[in-house]
């Protein structure tokens, strides 16, 4: 039986809902694939657990007794003591938590993240931190960085690494952003009511001027660009933010108490709309001029992207064998559980590949 001790960041929608979806599975993984996954670090902003059993089913009550104040080496220090796979799990939105992978990587942890921000960092950080997963043979997996858990990021890594050339994808890149303006512009409903569903449906990010600024969107474009072979920083990227400006450097309760003041220029929006449009917010990676734009668009109603209902994710590939027909991956992209489970998968796809013991 191959062990694998699993040490989550983040205890929010997508951190919580992974430790039910792991522990609802175990007697699957242990019977059909010879893993015991074991969840034995759990960590928030301030609080630390550490458990070598393994969290249990009232693992918010053992979390709330029994963790202790987040030090720095807390996690290094206990994993130090056992010699088995060590994946580290990232279910936050934090920058510097992204910031610590070399870190983790150097104290022998294969690294699983829903965070973007380490892809979109520095072309020389994304450089650097893949040399040191090479040098020390650990695994980095990443699908949920882009539509959740549709599996765009190995198509397009795939694809490129087979020696096609890709040149374009485009399509709605976010599954918050697709569940906002497909129910804005079919319900008559008010831009900031649909925002604040989204937000406690787990939709979107905690703070969720980071889907309407388009700084989401255009970190999954950076994502699959750099898939794609293109050496390009986050500001090379055209947004457009639909945060007015006086809300950009809010705090987020002052925005979210304020939001109604997007409900104005929303709305003016949607009354220009014809009988046969609706508003969708598109990304689009044009990699032969190495162009990236995110925008909120107009299309018709009968359009790919005018056609996607609730939160689903849409993708059109372009590439040598897709010139004239793209390739195209549509379904959930965002949500709790269809995130938490891509995260699942690439723990397992870790699982499977590596050696049973840890080389320290």
């Amino acid at each position: 039986m191959k062990k694998i001790h699993i040490y989550l960041f983040g205890l929010g929608n997508v951190g919580s809902t992974l430790i039910k979806q792991i522990l609802e599975s175990e007697r699957f993984f242990k019977t059909s694939h010879g893993i015991e996954l074991k969840i034995v670090g759990l960590a928030n902003s301030r609080k630390v657990l550490t458990t070598i059993d393994g969290v249990t089913s009232n693992w918010e009550q053992q979390f709330a007794q029994q963790a202790v104040t987040r030090e720095p080496n807390a996690f290094y220090d206990f994993a130090s003591i056992y010699n088995e796979v060590r994946i580290a799990v990232d279910a936050t939105a934090s920058k510097e938590l992204s910031q610590f992978y070399p870190e983790l990587v150097e104290h022998g942890f294969h690294v699983v993240t829903a965070n973007k921000i380490a892809n979109t960092l520095s072309q020389d950080f994304y450089d650097d931190l893949r040399d040191l997963l090479r040098e020390k043979e650990l695994c980095f997996e990443y699908e949920t960085n882009v539509g959740a858990g549709l599996p765009i990021v190995d198509t397009i890594c795939n694809l490129h690494e087979s020696g096609e050339q890709i040149f374009a994808v485009n399509g709605v890149f976010s599954g918050s952003l697709g569940y906002i303006f497909n129910r804005f512009s079919q319900e008559d409903v008010s831009f900031s009511t649909v925002v604040i569903d989204a937000l406690k449906n787990g939709y979107t990010e905690p703070d969720p001027r980071e889907d309407l600024s388009g700084n989401d969107v255009a970190r999954k474009l950076l994502v699959l660009a750099r898939e794609a072979g293109l050496k390009l920083e986050f500001t090379d990227i055209t947004i457009e933010n639909l945060v007015i400006p006086e809300l950009q450097t809010a705090s987020l309760n002052q925005f979210l108490e304020r939001i109604q003041l997007l409900d104005e220029p929303l709305q003016k929006r949607k009354s220009q709309l014809q009988q046969d449009e609706v508003l969708r917010h598109l990304g689009q990676l044009d990699t032969l001029n190495k162009k990236l734009t995110v925008s909120l668009q107009v299309v018709k109603k009968d359009s790919p992207a005018g056609q996607l209902q609730g939160s689903d994710g849409f993708f059109e590939i372009y590439s040598e064998s897709y010139a004239s027909h793209p390739l195209v991956i549509k379904g959930a992209g965002a949500g709790r559980e269809v995130t938490a489970r891509g995260l699942l998968s690439d723990i397992i796809k870790i699982a499977r590949t590596v050696p049973v013991m840890v080389l320290r």
